[in-house]
């Protein structure tokens, strides 16, 4: 696998939960268990996303569950099914950019035009979780980072109370571990600016990030 692979997904998954959030009235593309919290808030405060909130786990659930029968399916028959399942990411992200494009503007977090473009990228966001638990297992998660930082800091702590570190204790793990999180984190950074500069337009972004993902990929099968 290239050795970039991983952050580049990182900074797509920071990319395209902040851009979701923003635009898709706090909708949480990647990160879905965390719109159980938003759809509590949408309740408290009478505010509208909560349809999309409510379908973004099943649909999140059903894409992963086709994805990884896309995969094995791909792995049974010799195909490159890594390469494969990011061009299906990479085309599910291009529908969700059209979606946000076309449909704009997205003022009604309950009009299914925001549902059908948030559902859309939660699936392209599914496949995503999908690929990297089965093919980049070794590799941190690319779309949630709490638990990327407690390991990042317990191994840190391991480093500073080791005198002798043993002679496998490389940096590579704390290393990948920032990789990850400095990513993640610039991917919402550029991400907000992108929606600030360019509205719904910023959406076009996450596909070709994906594209660039499938030739990193290579011909590696997996």
């Amino acid at each position: 696998m290239r050795r970039h692979l991983p952050a580049l997904l990182s900074f797509n998954g920071g990319y395209v939960d902040t851009a979701g959030f923003v635009a898709l009235h706090g909708l949480f593309t990647a990160h879905v268990t965390g719109n159980f919290v938003t759809l509590g808030a949408t309740f408290v405060f009478g505010t509208a996303g909560a349809v999309a909130k409510l379908l973004a786990l099943p649909v999140f659930c059903l894409a992963v569950m086709l994805a990884g029968a896309m995969s094995y399916r791909l792995s049974d028959t010799g195909a490159p099914a890594l390469r494969m399942m990011l061009g299906a990411q990479a085309l599910v992200l291009a529908l969700g950019a059209v979606l946000a494009i076309r449909l704009d503007p997205l003022t009604d977090g309950d009009d299914w035009t925001s549902v059908a473009t948030g559902l859309t990228l939660v699936a392209a966001m599914a496949i995503q979780n999908a690929l990297h638990r089965l093919h980049l297992s070794d590799a941190p998660p690319s779309t949630l980072m709490t638990g990327t930082v407690t390991q990042f800091m317990l191994q840190l702590a391991d480093r500073i109370k080791e005198v002798h570190p043993s002679a496998s204790a490389g940096p590579s793990p704390l290393v990948r571990m920032a990789e990850s999180f400095a990513s993640f984190a610039a991917g919402c950074g550029v991400a907000a600016g992108a929606f600030r500069v360019a509205g719904p337009w910023c959406f076009a972004v996450p596909p070709m990030l994906i594209a660039v993902a499938v030739v990193l990929a290579g011909k590696q099968r997996g």
